[in-house]
């Protein structure tokens, strides 16, 4: 093969590989172009672990840039139906980890980290806290999403 045919292959590959990449996270354009930040401090007594604020409310169908805080010696799961689905996380940074479910992310203790995510349809979800080492008592808070255009 010579180089011009090595680099036109090289590039062809690269625009299926990259061209690939954006078709696995293919979500219509967000419902506004601002990408509010949104703090979540997580605590904890004995081992029960306590989300603040306790409600949430995002606009929908729209990028967020949530930031969240781990006060507690825990590792704890920040959950919430359909949002953290690999579909809808855009980037995340810090001590934050995506979990297998598909639905949560592991924050580690004494941790901080920063999860970018396009929300989902309006309307009341429940999200919530755990401790990995006391998961029968689980923190739930309620989180709403309301349409940013009314």
């Amino acid at each position: 093969m010579t180089f011009p045919a090595r680099t036109a292959a090289a590039a062809l590959l690269l625009t299926a590989l990259t061209g690939g990449a954006r078709a696995a996270n293919d979500l219509p354009p967000p419902k506004t172009d601002a990408m509010p930040p949104v703090e979540v401090t997580i605590t904890a007594e004995n081992g029960v672990p306590r989300c603040a604020p306790a409600e949430l409310r995002l606009p929908a169908q729209t990028n967020v840039d949530l930031h969240v805080t781990n006060q507690s010696n825990e590792q704890i799961s920040l959950t919430a139906p359909q949002i953290f689905q690999n579909k809808n996380v855009l980037h995340h940074d810090g001590d934050v980890v995506h979990v297998a479910s598909n639905d949560a992310y592991l924050i580690k203790a004494n941790g901080k980290g920063e999860i970018r995510l396009r929300t989902i349809a309006p309307g009341e979800y429940k999200y919530g806290c755990t401790a990995v080492s006391k998961q029968d008592k689980p923190f739930e808070g309620k989180l709403t999403l309301v349409d940013p255009t009314k």
